[in-house]
């Protein structure tokens, strides 16, 4: 019996079926089908703390070069000239130890018009 024909019997079960199978699957193999926990926090209980800052890294300028530019030369206080050299050579790093709000609106406003960037 191949995989396919498993899952369309299956699909044909009653849920009082598929209830006796899950508990023979239990019993045969010793494992349960009660949903797994989402790991807490680290060991210790101490929670990481969350990033405040980011690294922003343009890794594709996509097919809209010119608004990628645009943004760049905006965001940053750049001449054009600067704008353009710094985005075309991508993959490279924007600007270090963004405030995440910035960084993520930065992100936002780049992914919208088809480029790439990675918040590290």
């Amino acid at each position: 019996m191949d995989q396919n024909q498993i899952i369309e019997a299956v699909e044909k079960m009653t849920v009082v079926e598929l209830n006796a199978l899950v508990k023979a699957i239990e019993e045969k193999w010793g494992v349960s089908a009660a949903a797994v926990a989402v790991a807490g926090p680290a060991a210790g209980g101490v929670a990481a703390e969350e990033k405040t800052e980011f690294n922003v890294e343009l890794t594709s300028f996509g097919e809209q070069k010119v608004a990628v530019i645009k943004i760049v030369k905006e965001v940053f206080s750049l001449g054009l000239s600067e704008a353009k050299t710094l985005v075309e050579s991508a993959p490279t790093m924007l600007k270090e130890g963004m405030k995440k709000e910035d960084a993520e609106g930065l992100q936002k406003r780049i992914q919208d018009v088809g480029g790439k960037v990675t918040l590290k």
